[in-house]
């Protein structure tokens, strides 16, 4: 891509790679003990949330870690027991914003329940959030700004449509399901996007717990003319940036860590023609 090699070049993207990986890598919150879920290693709790829930049937505080399971003596099974434990944690102040959605809760890789989507930062629970890099035929690329209302980095870029997989959901139907409703793109705009392909895993310190989230990420080359539309009040505005623009908005921090991670594995793809990518 000629048009690359104008903005940037590939040490350029490795090295900011490499340093935005950096941020992306933490360890758990001071204090915090490993959770399990049924038994399997799934989460990270601090001092703070374990305050509100400590005392809740299905919770087991040892001091190496705390357990969360069926409460068989109250008859409460282990999605009652964590629907239980969101609702502390809300009554407490600990979660940012009450969602109304479920989460899958994944521990040592199995989907063991579900849990209120506001609930997994508190209790450090695995993740995945899907993200499409949305490319004009003309090699420039569309980004999102997200809205100013929005709970977590408000006002800041972010690539076209991303948002975490939802209970019972597969990775593909949440990317075709959050770039409907983020852009307003069919199914069918999407019909020759790339695979989903995982970026990296998250492990971040955030002001509402501590985030575990696998980064996947898809790009796909939109149809000449086609003007994606916000559909859930979450986006503020849709650009078409050429990559000089691109580069320049990456320097100035104007990207979620998380876009700008999914951006430059993009643009390394483009520069090194990985096969399978939209530049091959």
């Amino acid at each position: 891509m000629d048009s690359t090699s104008t903005a940037f070049a590939l040490d350029d993207l490795i090295v900011r790679s490499a340093r935005l990986v950096r941020r992306a890598q933490q360890l758990p919150p001071a204090g915090a003990r490993p959770v399990t879920i049924a038994g399997r290693v799934g989460g990270w709790i601090a001092p703070t949330p374990l305050a509100a829930v400590r005392a809740l049937p299905g919770v087991d505080v040892e001091n190496e870690a705390v357990h969360f399971r069926a409460a068989v003596a109250k008859r409460l099974g282990l999605d009652a027991v964590l629907q239980s434990v969101a609702q502390a944690l809300q009554l407490a102040g600990c979660i940012r914003a009450w969602r109304d959605e479920l989460i899958d809760v994944v521990a040592e890789g199995r989907v063991l329940a579900r849990i209120e989507r506001g609930a997994v930062r508190p209790l450090g629970l695995l993740t995945q959030a899907v993200h499409l890099n949305g490319w004009a035929p003309d090699g420039r690329l569309w980004v999102a700004r997200r809205a100013l209302n929005k709970s977590t980095d408000p006002g800041l870029w972010d690539t076209l449509s991303g948002g975490l997989v939802a209970a019972g959901e597969d990775p593909d139907t949440a990317l075709l399901r959050e770039s409907h409703e983020e852009a307003g793109l069919p199914a069918v705009a999407l019909a020759a996007h790339d695979p989903l392909r995982t970026v990296l895993r998250m492990r971040r310190r955030l002001d509402d717990g501590y985030q575990v989230e696998n980064v996947l990420l898809s790009d796909c080359v939109l149809d000449a003319g086609a003007v994606p539309k916000n559909l859930d009040g979450e986006v503020l505005e849709f650009r078409c940036v050429d990559l000089s623009e691109l580069w320049d908005m990456i320097l100035h921090g104007a990207f979620t860590l998380e876009a700008e991670l999914c951006i430059l594995d993009s643009l390394r793809r483009r520069l090194q023609g990985v096969s399978g990518s939209v530049s091959s």
